[in-house]
């Protein structure tokens, strides 16, 4: 890699101060094609504001859509409400991915957002970056590619609650943030979950028992070490054995 390309940096977390190129995301929610020169326009442009404590919502469902958010540390859940009035969670985004784009379609969130702990966000106001895109070919095809990952995402999701057992399911959850980790530099194998048994259940259409059932499961098996929220995988093999699909 180049002198003028983004240069990786150990530390950013909830610092307000940390500038894109410091941040150590930036190879994952920015085109890694992106130069010095472009940068600083783009960094122009980003809000970043207070950490958002637990429990408090980055945007409502129905709230106007003006930006989308790169999660710069912590994690955030986003639900809808049934028509049963029922909470459904729909997702949960780490450190390096983008949220947001769910409002898109008719200028109002879908999905509401909220902190599962104390969390740092990117706020990028959406025609600033279709501005800045038509002078960053390479910045709109990586929203692009945003884009697609946010279907593919659904799409998984689908998949996942298709499947038959509740093993299956909970494997490949944990197979996902596995994933998600390891493209963030972080250990694939040792990780915490922010989200309770309860959000789990809720994402997987599990119970809460099923949930903690399934974690004690494996870890009887000798595939995990469940310590609370602590999660470490000890039998990858086993785990994909587990979930009966490739998850990504």
């Amino acid at each position: 890699m180049t002198s003028n390309i983004i240069s990786k940096s150990p530390r950013c977390h909830h610092n307000p101060q940390v500038s894109c190129g410091d941040c150590r995301l930036n190879s994952i929610c920015l085109p890694i094609s992106v130069h010095v020169d472009e940068l600083d326009k783009l960094d122009e442009i980003i809000q970043r504001g207070r950490p958002l404590h637990k429990g408090d919502y980055l945007y409502h469902a129905n709230d106007p859509f003006t930006s989308v958010y790169a999660v710069r540390s912590g994690t955030i859940k986003s639900i809808r409400i049934t028509n049963d009035g029922e909470e459904q969670v729909t997702g949960f985004h780490l450190p390096g991915e983008i949220l947001g784009m769910d409002g898109i379609a008719q200028n109002v969130h879908t999905n509401s957002a909220i902190a599962l702990e104390t969390t740092a966000v990117c706020e990028i106001p959406f025609a600033r970056m279709e501005e800045l895109s038509i002078k960053i070919p390479s910045l709109q095809r990586h929203f692009f590619q945003l884009m697609s990952q946010e279907i593919t995402a659904d799409q998984q999701l689908i998949t996942l609650l298709s499947k038959n057992s509740a093993e299956e399911r909970v494997a490949s959850m944990l197979l996902s943030i596995s994933t998600r980790n390891h493209r963030r530099h972080l250990s694939a194998t040792l990780f915490r979950l922010a989200m309770s048994r309860a959000d789990m259940g809720n994402y997987l259409g599990l119970t809460v028992e099923t949930v903690s059932r399934v974690l004690s499961r494996f870890q009887k098996q000798g595939v995990l070490s469940v310590d609370k929220k602590e999660i470490e995988i000890l039998d990858m093999d086993g785990l994909r054995k587990a979930a009966r699909a490739d998850v990504c």
